[in-house]
């Protein structure tokens, strides 16, 4: 059931990564600074895609060293 949990969290990473570089496309750096809600979207997107990752099995994440693991 890990490897099941893990390839679901790997998506859902990947559908939220996609989700945030949809909403930043031709977006400059002031657009976040003028606006609240991308900013907290791309906020939220981060997070989840944090959160996923850190439940990311040990096995898993040494298969995928191309993935930057956050450690301690």
């Amino acid at each position: 059931m890990t490897r099941h949990k893990d390839m679901m969290r790997f998506r859902h990473m990947l559908e939220h990564a996609v989700e945030a570089v949809d909403l930043a496309s031709g977006k400059a750096r002031e657009d976040l600074e003028n606006d609240r809600l991308l900013e907290l979207a791309l906020t939220r997107l981060v997070e989840i895609i944090g959160d996923a990752a850190a439940r990311v099995s040990p096995v898993e994440r040494e298969s995928c060293p191309q993935i930057p693991w956050a450690t301690g």
